[in-house]
């Protein structure tokens, strides 16, 4: 057996150990005797709960891994130190998919072996049981295994990934892995909840030759040549921090690196990609240490690690994965070149990387107790992003990008019946695997900057950090959180405040009454459907919240009114000076509230627009915007509303006010596109965008601000999305300029922009030459670009074909597919290819990536989007009957259908009124 650290002991300490059994056999009846199938069978502890006992507790790993690169499979060996709190005789521990070989329990301290009676593994909760044929007492023992498993046909767990070499053109092989949430137990043995933290030791066997590494969380300690045998490597590492399973990564691969940066504190920070990248590692490389040295002195606690490396996978299932001190990233998350990338390429590389360099303190540091916390781990690094990117680009005004980024959209999925509270109870790893949703990221992302907001931010970065230290290598719940920013908050009760928008879904709406200067706010749960009816009672708080209350006004804009409006007040009172000639509330919308004015402070905010659009915020226009849209989709306002605040929008220089504008009305279109209003629709926005459509909006120079950059790009991209002749016509002509006449390719900024909108009006012809220049291309953000352009074809037999080529994972890899399919089903055309294709290749589907896989779980509710008749009501429902088993993609069906009776509602009250108006 592989590193079985007992040793021979002396006799006496036998002898002691056999009288102190006999004592306890004597205390429990039969506890010696041999278990029957009967009495195990009786016992069931592994089918009555998912989670693990707490009864062992797993204190250090040491394993050894052996990939098999050629035959696609991997050899495992483990010692696992544990401790029982209680005499047992049943050992729970998680593993998936591994053929377990030898098995062998032993005292840590006396070397006594005991005997195994059974062992075999429950698939239903993913466990493995060993049963002992006696109880024995609480103390330390050690757990050793070999076992087998496969690499190939996943992207989870340990798993092969591949590349083609550019110079040479062979497919290389390489080993990785990704464990969050629930999938270490498919590379070893374990304890696979969070909560279960342990050392690790670790070994990786890799080929000698070829340029192989071996990496994983610490740093290389020593390499033994030929062993385990000639040709082969095996590599120590040295022994971890407590951390939780999911953290763990091994890697095996024959990859490049740049020359380490050291930090501030004195360790190296690397970063690996495949041969050929090196020259898009740059930007990663400066921005990650940069980003690191600031958390280190924002949290005020030292990185724990000797090391921190940042890796390129070609095959990644998510956007990256925060494993400790080796973080793996897919390669459009962390690679950049300034020549090819545009400024959106720049910016999610920046926003990935600063998310998960936050997670080394939230989420590694300090481990939420169990998932229902997750947003502990997934809001903090979500909220810390924007600080980190700000860090490294104060120019790109992070505190306004925040509010179209994670605070809209979120609001949007939080404003039906089907949302969910941030913490919630799960238990299945279909369920675990469900809540890394946008309520976890982008909810704990906003009610954390609300947080800071309402305690100041020294108070709170303070409290922060006390939080920080005092979990450190630990795990904590949500109320720690509290206890801890309480100290610092100045006599605010963080707890009941937080708890109202934590532990109820939804969020709330201020109606503002106006009585000459006097102002009634009071308060209502905000849903996107005005009319639906729901149980107050279903939450402890009867939906109602803690609000903190900010206002600016006329009188001097600068100056920010605070208030609180709390869930036992019907009504707040604000009194205004007789010569406020506006006041808008919610300021920067640093509240996770929207606001319905009067119909005279609607036109009194509109005016402002109108006339002086700078005298309030970028970001309260943004706001502004979002709530007067998203009021009349719900029916609280009339649209008339929401498009005189629309018009001002030529004046507007700040990109993000025009995404959210951007975002509206696509939705408008979406929804009205097989309508006969839908014609005046398209008159209302031209008039609007045709002043706008200059030649200067199409010059994008890359010395131009970041913010200039995003405004002309927006205005760009809503301008050929709505068919705007001019926008459109140039854009076919750049087009044709680089594919039908081999001219230079678009500048960067242009590129999805020109490659769309070209590709939209193409024939055959033309699409097979993009398809050409999509399979030769090796640049992998550039590859996304032609790839989200052939999507855009309107020839549904084309669409077919590119989904029949998907499939092939030497055209598009596993982790893309479901973004082809998302891709095709935005063009109005694609829509119904991609959602007959559903139907008819469910099967297919999840066979391939399995009911857990959280992109198909989102897969129904993205397609369904824009459905509004009840034909495809009535088709997603019979599709749902049919398919009964959601997996991970439970809640994804019932937003989808509670989307389409909320369009369907929506047509039946607002198509007559946009007639009218438009």
């Amino acid at each position: 057996m592989f590193l079985n650290n007992c040793c021979i002991n002396s006799l006496v300490i036998l002898l002691n150990t056999l009288l102190f059994y006999n004592e306890l056999s004597s205390s429990r009846a039969d506890s010696n005797a041999e278990l029957t199938s009967y009495d195990i069978k009786k016992k069931n502890i592994w089918e009555t709960d998912a989670r693990l006992p707490e009864d062992v507790f797993p204190l250090h790993y040491n394993l050894l891994l052996h990939p098999n690169l050629e035959n696609g499979t991997f050899y495992g060996e483990i010692d696992i130190a544990v401790n029982f709190s209680d005499e047992k005789n049943i050992i729970v521990l998680h593993s998936q998919g591994l053929t377990i070989n030898d098995v062998h329990f032993s005292n840590s301290e006396t070397c006594e072996v005991l005997n195994i009676k059974e062992q075999f593994p429950y698939e239903i909760h993913e466990f493995y049981i060993i049963i002992l044929d006696k109880y024995v007492a609480p103390g330390k023992y050690e757990l050793s295994m070999t076992y087998s498993g496969v690499l190939t046909n996943k992207i989870i767990g340990f798993y092969k990934s591949t590349y083609r070499d550019v110079v040479t053109g062979e497919i290389r092989q390489i080993a990785t892995s990704k464990f969050e949430p629930t999938y270490a137990r498919q590379a070893f043995p374990c304890f696979d909840e969070p909560s279960f933290k342990a050392e690790f030791t670790v070994q990786l066997v890799r080929p000698t030759g070829k340029n192989y590494i071996a990496l994983s969380n610490m740093n290389e300690v020593e390499k033994e040549t030929d062993k385990p045998q000639a040709g082969l490597t095996t590599v120590h590492f040295a022994k971890s921090v407590p951390m939780s399973t999911y953290l763990a990564c091994f890697i095996i691969c024959d990859f490049d690196h740049l020359d380490p940066v050291i930090s501030k504190q004195g360790f190296p920070v690397t970063v690996y990609a495949r041969p050929g990248q090196v020259k898009n590692m740059q930007y990663a490389l400066d921005l990650a240490a940069k980003t690191i040295d600031y958390y280190v002195e924002y949290f005020g606690i030292k990185y724990p690690l000797p090391k921190l490396d940042l890796i390129a996978i070609p095959d990644f299932v998510s956007g990256a994965m925060e494993h400790w001190g080796l973080i793996t990233f897919r390669e459009t998350s962390v690679l950049y070149n300034e020549g090819t990338s545009s400024i959106l390429n720049k910016k999610h590389v920046s926003f990935t990387i600063a998310h998960e360099l936050a997670h080394m303190w939230f989420g590694n540091l300090v481990t939420m107790a169990w998932w229902n916390d997750l947003w502990l781990n997934e809001g903090f690094a979500s909220f810390m992003e924007y600080k980190g990117v700000g860090h490294s680009h104060p120019d790109w005004d992070m505190d306004t990008q925040i509010l179209t980024d994670e605070i809209h959209r979120v609001m949007s999925l939080d404003s039906v019946l089907s949302s969910h509270p941030i913490v919630q109870t799960v238990s299945h790893p279909d369920q675990i695997t469900e809540i890394f949703d946008t309520i976890s990221y982008s909810k704990g992302a906003t009610i954390i900057r609300m947080l800071e907001d309402m305690m100041g931010p020294e108070a709170f970065q303070q409290g922060v950090s006390d939080y920080l230290k005092k979990f450190s290598y630990g795990n904590a719940e949500t109320n720690d959180l509290w206890n801890m920013l309480e100290k610092h908050s100045n006599g605010i009760n963080i707890t009941q405040i937080m708890s109202t928008w934590t532990r109820q879904m939804g969020f709330p709406l201020v109606n503002v009454e106006r009585s000459g200067n006097t102002l009634i706010l009071t308060q209502q749960r905000f849903l996107a459907d005005s009319n639906a009816t729901f149980n107050k009672d279903e939450s402890e708080f009867q939906y109602k919240w803690d609000i903190p209350l900010t206002y600016v006004t006329s009188v001097n804009p600068s100056h920010i009114h605070r208030d609180w409006f709390y869930t036992n007040q019907s009504s707040v009172t604000i009194n205004l000076s007789p010569d406020t000639e506006w006041i808008k509330i919610n300021y920067r919308q640093f509240g996770y509230y929207k606001v319905r004015y009067s119909t005279e402070d609607w036109q009194k905010l509109v005016n402002v627009l109108l006339q002086s659009p700078d005298s309030i915020t970028a970001a309260d226009r943004a706001h502004l915007l979002n709530d007067a849209f998203s009021l009349a989709k719900a029916g609280y306002i009339k649209y008339k509303i929401a498009l005189s605040v629309i018009q001002y929008l030529p004046k507007e220089q700040h990109f993000v006010p025009w995404i959210e504008a951007s975002h509206k009305l696509q939705f408008l279109q979406s929804i009205l596109i097989n309508t006969p209003v839908y014609m005046k629709f398209r008159k209302f926005i031209h008039k609007i965008l045709d002043p706008v459509m200059t030649d200067s909006l199409w010059n994008i120079s890359a010395s131009s601000s970041y913010i200039e950059r995003r405004q002309k790009l927006v205005a760009l991209e809503l301008s050929c999305s709505l068919k705007v002749p001019s926008c459109v016509n140039k854009a076919q002509e750049k087009f044709n300029f680089w594919l039908l006449k081999n001219g230079t390719k678009p500048e960067p900024e242009l590129r999805t922009l020109i490659y769309s909108t070209g590709m939209s009006g193409s024939s055959e012809i033309v699409w097979e030459r993009m398809w050409q220049a999509y399979i030769t291309e090796e640049e992998p953000q550039e590859k996304v670009k032609l790839r989200n352009a052939l999507a855009a074809v309107r020839e549904p037999w084309l669409l077919n074909r590119l989904i029949d080529l998907a499939k092939d994972e030497n055209y598009v890899r596993s982790q893309d597919f479901f973004f082809v399919l998302g891709s095709i089903s935005d063009n109005p055309v694609g829509n119904p290819v991609v959602w007959d294709f559903i139907r008819d290749q469910w099967g297919y589907l999840v066979k391939r990536f399995t009911l857990n896989n959280r992109s198909l779980g989102t897969l129904l509710p993205r397609i369904t989007n824009s459905f509004g008749t009840k034909t495809k009501l009535n088709e997603l429902k019979a599709f749902l009957a049919a398919n009964s088993d959601a997996g991970a993609g439970a809640a994804g069906r019932k937003i989808a259908l509670e989307r389409i009776e909320n369009n369907i509602r929506w047509l039946s009250l607002h198509l007559s009124e946009l007639s009218h108006i438009l």
